[in-house]
C-alpha cells in the first residue's frame, strides 16, 4: 500500500508540474501579455506617428504607415477609400463581422509639450497660410491601439471566428471622413459590420480607466452663418442709416433666450456666437455684419427647434430695424453619437471582468462631436468608449496646483502613452473577442 501511495504521490507531483507548464503551451497570450511583449515596437510606431502628423484629407503618409503595419501582421488592406481611408479585412471562418475604427488626422496646432518626439511639422492650410500640425486630439494613440489590437487578433485566430474589419478613417476633425468613406461604398464594397467599435482618449480620465455611456454620448454639431444687412453712412448721423452692428448686438442677446426659454430644461443644448464682424472704421456705419454660430444638441427634435428659432429671431431683428431680410446659412455637421444600449450592456461586464469594476466608469455626456456617429446612423450598432490617457500622478498634480488638465486640442495635451496603450489595446482586443467568440 505504501508503494502505491508513493506512486500516486509521484504522479500527482508530475501532474502539478504539467498543470503549470501546459497553460503556457496551450493557452494563447492575453492581450496584456502580448502588448507588454511588443511595447517597444508599439512605442516606436507611436513616436513616428506623433512626430509626423498630417491634416484632414491629407493623411497620405499616415495612411500608408498604418496600412503597412497591418500588412506586416498578415492583414490585406485596401487603400483610397473615401480619400485617404484604408480598410483591412481578416477573415477567419464564418461568423460575425466586427469593425474597429481609428481616425488618422491631426490639427493645425503648434505643439508645446516639450516631448523629445514632439511634432515640428508645418504645412500650408486651405487659406494659403502656413500652420503647425500636431496630434493634439490623440488620433496617434488611436492608430497605435488599432495596430496592436489587429496584430494581437491576427496572431490568435484560434480564439475567434468571423471577420475583423479595420478602418483607418480620414478627416474626423472636419466631421467629414466617415461620411466620405460611407459614400465611397464602405458598407457595400466590404462586408457590412454587425458591430462597430471605436475609442477616444480622455484628458481627464486616469490611464488604466475606461469610460462608457449607453445612449446619447456626444452631440449634434451644426454651424450657422448669419449676414445682417443695413444701410451704411456716417457715424455722426445714425438716423440716416440702418445700423447692422446694432442688429447684431440685439441678435446675440436674443439668441441666448433659445436654450433658456424655448428648450426643455432637461434637454442639453448650446448656442454659441463664436465670431462677430461688422464695420471698418470708428465713424463709419457699415452695410452688413456677420455672425458665426456653433449649435449643439442631442435629439433631432431639439436640433430642428433650435435651428428654426435662430432663423426666426434673426429675421425678427432685421424686421424690427426696417432692414432687408438677413442671409442665413446652416451647415449641418456631425450627428449626435448614440451608443447602442444592448451592445453597451453586453460589453460592460467583459471590461469590468478584465480591468475591475472600479476602473470601468459611466462617463458624462459631452457637447463635443464625433463622426463615428455616422456608422450608427447607417444602421450598425456602435459603441465608442473613453480611454484614460493621463497618469493619476499628473492628474493629482494638476488638482493640487489648482489647474485644469490640458484639454483635447490644447498645444499642451499629451498622453502617458505606455499605460494608455496597454489598456487601450487590451480593452479593444477583449471587446473584439467577445463579439467574435466561437
Amino acid at each position: 500500500m505504501h508503494s502505491i501511495n508513493k506512486a500516486i504521490g509521484r504522479l500527482f507531483r508530475i501532474w502539478l508540474i504539467w498543470a503549470a507548464v501546459l497553460p503556457g503551451l496551450q493557452a494563447a497570450e492575453t492581450p496584456q501579455q502580448w502588448t507588454a511583449a511588443h511595447l517597444d515596437e508599439l512605442l516606436s510606431y507611436y513616436h513616428t506617428f506623433h512626430s509626423q502628423p498630417e491634416l484632414s484629407f491629407r493623411e497620405v503618409n499616415t495612411a500608408a504607415r498604418l496600412a503597412e503595419a497591418w500588412e506586416k501582421c498578415g492583414i490585406p488592406v485596401t487603400t483610397g477609400v473615401g480619400g485617404n481611408g484604408i480598410v483591412g479585412l481578416l477573415k477567419n471562418e464564418p461568423g460575425p463581422v466586427v469593425m474597429l475604427r481609428a481616425d488618422m488626422d491631426a490639427l493645425p496646432v503648434a505643439e508645446q509639450t516639450g516631448l523629445p518626439f514632439a511634432s515640428t511639422a508645418h504645412t500650408v492650410n486651405e487659406g494659403g497660410g502656413e500652420v503647425s500640425v500636431t496630434h493634439a486630439c490623440g488620433h496617434d494613440i488611436h492608430m497605435i491601439n488599432l495596430i496592436g489590437a489587429a496584430c494581437y487578433l491576427a496572431a490568435n485566430k484560434s480564439l475567434w471566428k468571423g471577420t475583423l474589419m479595420l478602418v483607418g478613417q480620414p478627416a474626423e476633425e472636419k466631421g467629414a471622413g466617415a461620411r466620405a468613406m460611407l459614400d465611397d461604398g464602405l458598407f457595400e464594397r466590404f462586408p457590412r459590420p454587425d458591430f462597430a467599435i471605436g475609442l477616444h482618449v480622455s484628458p481627464v480620465l486616469a490611464a488604466g480607466k475606461i469610460g462608457y455611456r449607453p445612449g446619447y454620448t456626444m452631440a449634434n454639431v451644426d454651424s450657422v452663418d448669419i449676414t445682417l444687412y443695413g444701410k451704411g453712412g456716417h457715424g455722426a448721423y445714425p438716423h440716416t442709416t440702418i445700423d447692422p452692428v446694432v442688429q447684431a448686438a440685439q441678435l446675440v442677446l436674443a439668441l441666448q433666450t433659445i436654450v433658456s426659454r424655448e428648450i426643455d430644461p432637461v434637454e442639453p443644448a448650446v448656442v454659441t456666437v463664436g465670431s462677430i464682424h461688422g464695420g471698418t472704421k470708428n465713424n463709419v456705419i457699415g452695410d452688413s455684419a456677420n455672425l458665426l454660430l456653433t449649435v449643439r444638441s442631442f435629439s433631432g427634435t431639439v436640433r430642428q427647434k433650435i435651428l428654426e428659432a435662430i432663423t426666426r429671431k434673426a429675421k425678427a431683428v432685421a424686421m424690427g430695424a426696417g432692414a432687408p431680410e438677413p442671409l442665413i446659412t446652416v451647415a449641418r455637421g456631425t450627428p449626435s453619437l448614440f451608443n447602442d444600449p444592448q451592445l453597451s450592456a453586453r460589453l460592460r461586464p467583459v471590461l469590468q471582468q478584465e480591468f475591475g469594476a472600479e476602473n470601468v466608469v459611466i462617463s458624462k455626456q459631452t457637447m463635443g462631436g464625433e463622426d463615428f456617429s455616422q456608422y450608427g446612423r447607417a444602421g450598425v450598432p456602435i459603441l465608442m468608449y473613453w480611454l484614460g490617457a493621463v497618469s493619476q500622478e499628473r492628474l493629482d498634480a494638476y488638482e493640487e496646483s489648482g489647474e485644469e488638465p490640458p484639454s483635447l486640442h490644447s498645444p499642451l495635451f499629451y498622453t502617458d502613452a505606455e499605460a494608455t496603450l496597454i489598456t487601450g489595446i487590451s480593452s479593444m482586443s477583449y471587446v473584439a473577442l467577445e463579439l467574435l467568440k466561437p
